[in-house]
């Protein structure tokens, strides 16, 4: 392909890569690709990388089994940089955290966690939706998440049936920290369910996006 050749390689005959998450917008990692790499993920659909220490060709999630999907590559504007816009099938980073990027620098100059949640909701959603896209292929007997996938759109809609009833129970009858763990109990089970019908919550964003011009009248 002819933009391939045209890209802004380095002297090792490298582009930067950073990976990002097509459905939460967070950025995973950041590596390096070769001009086969490339053509690797073009061809694969995941993403490959050039490993600099090793001098190596790799596929992301080989040895993890937490792969990249690419779903849509991006050039910057000089050409030396390249965008992958992917679905991540498990943890990006080799320490089990959702992204590479987990530590910042604090005041005293040491390097602080960051953690998972950073105040939004729909943040911590996205990153459970992704750690239960990651469970479907786990073995049933290892991951309650992986038992209720496996046990077909049934089950799982009957528990989240289940879990409805009990928040609406709780919103009458219960404390406020008792709805709260309801709540949070109803939307893991309605996040399983939609992994299990192939839907993410940004399926259900695009939908409340679309109705968004009614707020002020109807809703």
């Amino acid at each position: 392909m002819t933009w391939i050749e045209n890209l802004t390689y380095d002297a090792r005959g490298l582009v930067a890569a950073i990976a990002q998450d097509n459905q939460t917008g967070g950025v995973l990692m950041l590596a390096w690709m070769s001009r086969e790499a490339i053509e690797q993920t073009i061809d694969t659909g995941v993403a490959h990388f050039w490993s600099r220490s090793r001098g190596c060709l790799w596929r992301k999630g080989e040895i993890s089994g937490n792969e990249l999907q690419v779903e849509e590559m991006r050039l910057d504007c000089d050409g030396d940089a390249l965008l992958l816009l992917v679905k991540p099938l498990g943890p990006a980073c080799h320490t089990g955290e959702i992204s590479c990027f987990h530590r910042k620098p604090s005041e005293s100059g040491d390097l602080t966690p960051v953690a998972g949640w950073t105040g939004s909701p729909l943040r911590v959603l996205d990153e459970l939706g992704t750690i239960i896209r990651a469970r479907r292929n786990a073995p049933a007997d290892t991951s309650y998440t992986a038992r209720l996938l496996a046990g077909g759109i049934e089950k799982i809609a009957k528990k989240v049936g289940e879990e409805a009833f009990e928040t609406a129970l709780a919103a009458a009858t219960q404390s406020d920290a008792y709805l709260a763990e309801e709540t949070a109990d109803l939307l893991y089970h309605l996040l399983v369910l939609l992994e299990a019908r192939g839907l993410t919550l940004a399926n259900a964003c695009d939908v409340l996006d679309k109705r968004r011009s009614g707020w002020n009248g109807t809703h």
